[in-house]
């Protein structure tokens, strides 16, 4: 019938028209600037480049400033689902070509849209930012659109994973999302995220900075940590976010997706057993033990430019998931500072969250000390890590490498923050603090009279460590569970994971703890 083909080459003229985004000039200059399209980046993020489109043909409700005449596609943002290895995910990609991907109440609500779809499904969220923020045209609809995404962003926190990707700009109110979600991915030279912008920070203080130096990928994973990763390019990151997702549950309710394995790969590294150097102050890379420990290739490391103090990092064991936090003692010797304090603090809830199991690795000589890091707030901040594995319900194991001092000790999950295994190699020293300084505190007197004070400090020392700072005496009151040899640690990690595997741990019930923020 005549009506019926008019009426499919209409929808076929309006799928063409919104495809385009406003046309081909656009998309040239999109891809100029070294990005993908809105719909390049969805067909990439999902599996052969298949994803139902939703609200396709959403348009703006305003008539103000001239938008009664403005034609914007899809209302500047693609929202869809598909699968992402072989599993539902659901995603929002702003459309940079169409009004510059402004926030206006339309926009607001398609995203608001598929993240309540999102979290109905119990299915990840993925969010990829490149806007000029909100659609000043549109008053406060923008900002009630605002609103609502946050709000959004808060009901999926610890149901379903969120990702954020930022390919372009995300300036102003419009960088608050991706901060309430639970990883950013970042591109370089293309993504931007602040708050005020070099004008405004101009204006406000007299500072200058460029946009790179204040908002830039390396600025804010290594300075501010509001950025998890940086890709090169818009298909790394989406490579990014595909691996993540492999290591992630699709809800709270499930766990994570284990690679299939016939048996418990029992292996020993011999070299283990010497990869703790003699001298206690001498560092080595804590990564050495992580790659023989864990399944080869499976360490997937989280907010590496970031308080390398302390390494957060997803990886395999036996095809299993775990979520690892670790000392690095070839920075800052391993103390944890602020940074390192919320680095970890946020990891282990995340992982609490979505039922990965805990693993601590252990060689912490205490909290760095500085007037800097005491008027910061170290006793706040560290407490948040004291907090966090304590509060967490997983499986917890830690492994206690070498130094284990004090506090600090602690909020590595010891025994008694509820740690449900704890072992030490023959190499830890377990104390309320070095040899050096219990020394100093307990023989002051015995010092300054000797005859020979340092080297009576010396001898000292030496005993103190050989009859106090020894895993053995802490393993007499039951603070650790066995000594065991470095090599045999993957084999312990195994099985101890593994009767771990239906661990209850019922709490009291309130609405939540108060964590020191």
């Amino acid at each position: 019938m005549p009506t019926v083909k008019k009426k499919l080459a209409l929808l076929k003229s309006k799928n063409e028209h919104i495809q385009l985004s406003g046309g081909i000039d656009r998309i040239d200059t999109q891809h100029s600037l070294g990005k993908l399209t809105a719909r390049e980046r969805l067909q990439l993020l999902y599996d052969q480049g298949f994803y139902d489109e939703l609200y396709r043909f959403a348009e703006h409700q305003s008539h103000a400033f001239g938008l009664d005449k403005r034609d914007l596609p899809a209302d500047g943002v693609v929202t869809g689902l598909g699968a992402i290895g072989g599993r539902l995910a659901y995603a929002s990609s702003q459309d940079f070509m169409v009004m510059g991907g402004s926030v206006g109440g339309t926009h607001a609500w398609k995203i608001c849209e598929i993240m309540d779809m999102a979290l109905k499904a119990g299915a990840p969220y993925i969010s990829i930012n490149d806007s000029g923020g909100a659609r000043i045209q549109e008053g406060v609809d923008s900002l009630r659109g605002y609103g609502r995404i946050f709000y959004y962003n808060t009901l999926l926190s610890g149901v379903v994973p969120q990702i954020a990707i930022i390919a372009g700009p995300c300036a102003g109110g419009a960088a608050y999302s991706p901060a309430l979600m639970d990883f950013i991915i970042m591109v370089k030279d293309t993504g931007q995220m602040f708050i005020a912008g070099p004008e405004v920070i101009k204006a406000a203080t007299g500072e200058i900075i460029s946009a790179e130096e204040l908002g830039g990928a390396a600025a804010q994973a290594s300075q501010s940590g509001n950025v998890h990763f940086i890709a090169a390019n818009d298909q790394e990151a989406i490579h990014i976010a595909h691996t993540l997702l492999s290591y992630l549950p699709a809800n709270n309710t499930e766990d994570p997706p284990s690679l299939p394995t016939d048996s418990l790969l029992m292996i020993e590294d011999e070299a283990l057993n010497y990869v703790v150097p003699d001298d206690s102050r001498e560092p080595y890379d804590m990564y050495d033990i992580l790659r023989s420990v864990f399944d080869s290739g499976s360490l997937f490391e989280v907010h590496s430019h970031y308080a390398k103090n302390i390494i957060c990092s997803f990886a395999r064991i036996n095809g299993r998931v775990a979520g690892i936090v670790a000392n690095q003692p070839i920075e800052k010797f391993g103390a944890i500072d602020i940074d390192a304090s919320d680095k970890a603090s946020r990891f282990v809830r995340f992982c609490n969250a979505f039922n990965i199991p805990l693993v601590s690795f252990v060689d912490v000589p205490g909290f760095l000390p500085g007037v800097e890091q005491e008027f910061g707030g170290i006793i706040r901040h560290g407490a948040k890590m004291l907090f966090s594995f304590s509060a967490a319900t997983v499986p917890k194991i830690s492994i206690v490498v070498r130094k284990a001092y004090g506090g600090a000790y602690l909020a590595m999950c010891a025994k008694s923050l509820g740690a449900d295994r704890v072992v030490a190699w023959p190499t830890a020293e377990i104390a309320v603090m070095g040899a050096e300084g219990a020394v100093g505190v307990l023989y002051k007197n015995e010092i300054k009279a000797a005859a020979d004070p340092k080297e009576k400090r010396k001898e000292l020392i030496k005993e103190y460590r050989e009859e106090f700072s020894t895993p053995y005496a802490a393993a007499s009151k039951g603070l650790v569970d066995s000594v065991i040899e470095p090599k045999q640690t993957r084999g312990y990690l195994s099985v101890a994971l593994e009767s771990l595997r239906n661990k209850r741990d019922l709490r009291p019930q309130k609405k939540h703890g108060l964590i020191p923020l």
